[in-house]
Order: structure tokens, then C-alpha cells, then sequence
């Protein structure tokens, strides 16, 4: 495989994407920083294909990344393969309101043809390729420059590596015919809605104190003005403000600024600092949540109960056994408070749909409603349907 040198101009850029377009698959990563940052600044990018292999630094002078945004978010042939890429399509998003399509997670893949539960990309190439990568590069300060020989090498094996393991993975996956259940799960990595900062939505990733409907509209007008003042100073929100601590001031507002010095979390200096002022601002002209934005009330069946979580155990044992069976990641199935509400009742749940239904869902819900059972047989604990058990009793009673 060729490695080209440091790509830092974008006449190189626009060849190397000229070449990489009239391939079927390109495996794509980024160094990034957003330790102290709101936006992760992109440091370094890169990107290869089975016959060659190159790092962008979109830190160099003048350079233009269209070509490369073009690549990923335009061309509909070339498949962009990634691992546990989400953060990835995040600063692929940030730069140009569009994601990477058509896409591939080997993180997840490796999901639906192994019981790994989202395997690390070391353990990765040690089980593909069956060598130890080298991680003493990773958490290096990617936006010093110049960048080490050592950085760069390191940075190019991601996708080196990952050219020759899509491959394998995508035979495994063709020959065991679950790509169908993968495009639903790489339609959500791709689904730009998971990445856009809409501030009227932040109050939703916070813990919600209840349904009141003053509490939750004072909860979204400061979680909308947290994002604001997180983005004006491109420093992450907590440093504003932790999610706890706004919560508190969405249930116990505050009647002066003076008062904030109470709040847990907050310091002296809001008694009088201009984001206090701001702050209390906001709180005077926050209004009650409408009732069409109201969150859903919590969509429970029957209260789960002992006998419940007892149901609740016996899914997670037939979870267990049917994952050991097919050989793939429980988690790529269902989740523990996803059974909790099949027994307790609820049925409309993804558990419940298309292929994981026919894969996992079935039996789960037979259990549930008394239709199947466990038994142990030749040492081995099985599954098996009530009725079976009655035909092989009574066949075994007529034999005697």
C-alpha cells in the first residue's frame, strides 16, 4: 500500500479524492480535541483504500477541505467505513450540515457476527490481523505542530489496518445474511439529526425534573441559554454550568441574583457577574412548557413487581442463550429496561419489530405469555414451546 506524505495543500487534497472516488470503499478516521472546546476542533484526518493512504492536516495554511467534504458527503458509490464513528460523523456534520453516506460501523457489524459488545479498535485489528497496535501516540496533543513522525505513522495505521479488516468482516457478514439487519443501524449513525445542536432540544438530554410544566419550561429556556453561552465561548457546557445544577434552578428559581450564591455548583462571583445577570434574565422571561411539548408520560404496563422481575430475569437468561446461539452481541438485540417493559406489559417496543421480532422477540414474548419455556436436555439448558413439552409427555406416557 502506498503512504503518501502529509497532505497540506488542497491541490494534493483534490487529487488524492479524485483517486479515492473510484473506489467501493474508503475507511475513514479523525484526531481530534474537545477536552476544552465545545466544538471538537478536527486536528487530523485520515483516509485509505485497499492501494493507498494518506493524512490531511486541515490545520495548514489555506487548505480547502471540499474535495474531501465532497467525497464523504456526495458520492453515493464509494461506502465511507468507519469504527465506533460516531464522533467522527459528528466533525464530518459540524463542518457541512450533512453526514457521510452510504456508511459502514465495523464496531457494529462486528455486533451482528460475534457476541463482542462494542469491541475496541485494538482488539479489532489483534483479532483480524493478529498484531498489538502501538497506542502510546493516542493522547498526544494533536493540534501542536509540527506533527511527529510517530504521530502520523500511528494516525495512518487506523485506516491501514481497517482497509484490510472491512473486507473480512464484510465476507462474514454476507455468508451469515444479516447485512439487512445493519442497514437500519447504520441509517441512525447516519441520521444528521443525532448531531444537530438545536438549543430549544438541550433541555431534553438533562434528567428531567418531573412533568411540571413551569419547572420544564424554566428547564428549557436555561438549557437553551447554557448552549448559547457554551457555543459564544467555545468551551464545553459543563463548564457553564452542570447539568445538575440547572436542573435545581429549573425547580427552585431563584428570586434575586444574590440568591444564586446558594445554588450547589455555583460560585461567589454569580452574586453579581454579568452571566448571573443573564442568567436571571432568562429566568424572568421563561414561560410554562406548551402541552404539545410536553415529554410523554413514562410508558409502563403493569408495575413490574417480584413476580415481574422475576419475568424480567428469566428474559434476560433466554437473551443470553439465544445470543450464545446465533453468536451475536446481546446489545445489538435489546436492553435491559426494554425487557423490564415487555414484562411488565408494554408492547410496543422496537423488541418487538422486524428482524430482531423474528430473531429474539418472538420467543421473548411467548415466554412472557406462558407459550414457551426452559428446559434442560443432554446436560444443555433449551428453549422449548409448552405445547412440545406436552406432545413429548404424553408420547412417552403411551410408550410405557
Amino acid at each position: 500500500m502506498k503512504i503518501h506524505d502529509l497532505i497540506t495543500t488542497t491541490d494534493a487534497l483534490a487529487d488524492l479524492c479524485e483517486r479515492l472516488a473510484k473506489s467501493e470503499f474508503v475507511t475513514v478516521d479523525t484526531e481530534f480535541m474537545r477536552e476544552n472546546t465545545y466544538w471538537p476542533e478536527l486536528c487530523l484526518l485520515q483516509i485509505a483504500n485497499e492501494e493507498e493512504a494518506a493524512a490531511i492536516d486541515p490545520l495548514a495554511d489555506g487548505i480547502d477541505l471540499a474535495p474531501l467534504w465532497d467525497l464523504m458527503c456526495e458520492n453515493e458509490d464509494v461506502l465511507k467505513v468507519f469504527h465506533a464513528g460516531g464522533q467522527d460523523v459528528e466533525i464530518v456534520y459540524n463542518f457541512t450540515g450533512k453526514t457521510p453516506h452510504p456508511i459502514f460501523d465495523t464496531q457494529i457489524a462486528m455486533m451482528a457476527i460475534s457476541q463482542s459488545e462494542q469491541i475496541g479498535y485494538a482488539n479489532l485489528v489483534e483479532s483480524w490481523l493478529g498484531f498489538t497496535v502501538d497506542k502510546g501516540a493516542r493522547f498526544t496533543d494533536w493540534s501542536r505542530r509540527p506533527l511527529t513522525e510517530r504521530q502520523i505513522e500511528y494516525a495512518i495505521g487506523d485506516v491501514t489496518h481497517l482497509s484490510k479488516i472491512f473486507p473480512k468482516i464484510l465476507e462474514k457478514l454476507m455468508k451469515t445474511g444479516r447485512g439487512a439487519w445493519l442497514d437500519a443501524e447504520m441509517d441512525k449513525l447516519a441520521d444528521p439529526a443525532n448531531y444537530a445542536n438545536d438549543a430549544d432540544l438541550a433541555w431534553k438530554r438533562i434528567r428531567s425534573p418531573g412533568r411540571n410544566a413551569s419547572v420544564l419550561g424554566r428547564l428549557k429556556a436555561l438549557a437553551a441559554w447554557r448552549e448559547g453561552e457554551a457555543q459564544h465561548k467555545n468551551i464545553p457546557r459543563g463548564r457553564i454550568m452542570r447539568d445538575e445544577t440547572l436542573a435545581d434552578i429549573a425547580s427552585h428559581p431563584p428570586k434575586k441574583q444574590a440568591d444564586l450564591t446558594k445554588v450547589r455548583g455555583l460560585s461567589n462571583a454569580w452574586r453579581d457577574n454579568d452571566i448571573g445577570k443573564r442568567l436571571m434574565k432568562v429566568l424572568d422571561k421563561a414561560e410554562p412548557m406548551p402541552k404539545d411539548e410536553m415529554p410523554d408520560k413514562p410508558k409502563r404496563g403493569a408495575p413490574l413487581g417480584k413476580e415481574g422481575a422475576l419475568v424480567a430475569d428469566l428474559l434476560k437468561l433466554l437473551l443470553k442463550i439465544r445470543s450464545r446461539e446465533i453468536d451475536i452481541a446481546a446489545r445489538l438485540l435489546t436492553r435491559a429496561d426494554e425487557m423490564e417493559a415487555l414484562a411488565a406489559g408494554v408492547r410496543k417496543l422496537p423488541i418487538l419489530e422486524g428482524w430482531r421480532y423474528e430473531v429474539f422477540g418472538k420467543d421473548a414474548l411467548e415466554l412472557v405469555e406462558g407459550r414457551l419455556a426452559f428446559a434442560v436436555k443432554d446436560g444443555k439448558l433449551l428453549m422449548t414451546h409448552i405445547d412440545d413439552m406436552e406432545s413429548e409427555l404424553n408420547e412417552a406416557q403411551a410408550a410405557e
